[in-house]
């Protein structure tokens, strides 16, 4: 599992929206158990407290729950992850457009773009 993390942005979101495109992915699945902080962190290569930062926010959005003395765990809600993933989906869609945009590309442009790059499978290039 990569983590691609870039010095751009706040180290913790990253880690945030990396744990989110996992779990929205199907990566973790609604239940399982996370590896613990130490373990999430040298995965990362970042360190500990980044990632307690990064996950005590998910708990704080109750995408992970904490059970004393067992870990941490993926929320069963999967009501709450289709959500947050249509509004993922939702979200790159209006960025993708609005650079679409800037290019100068008009609706229709941009439509038969993706009318054009979508025939013959579902693979995305």
């Amino acid at each position: 599992m990569a983590w691609n993390l870039s010095s751009e942005r706040p180290i913790y979101l990253q880690l945030m929206e990396k744990i989110e495109t996992d779990i929205i992915s199907g990566i973790y699945k609604p239940g399982d158990k996370l590896s613990s902080v130490r373990e999430l962190a040298a995965e990362a290569a970042v360190n500990p407290n980044t990632m307690q930062k990064a996950l005590a926010e998910l708990e704080r959005k109750n995408l992970v729950y904490s059970q004393r003395t067992s870990g941490r765990f993926i929320t069963e809600d999967q009501e709450m992850i289709k959500e947050m993933r249509d509004e993922i989906a939702l979200q790159q869609i209006k960025e993708f457009l609005q650079r679409m945009q800037l290019l100068g590309f008009t609706k229709e442009e941009v439509e038969n773009l993706i009318l054009q790059n979508s025939k013959g499978g579902n693979e995305y290039e």
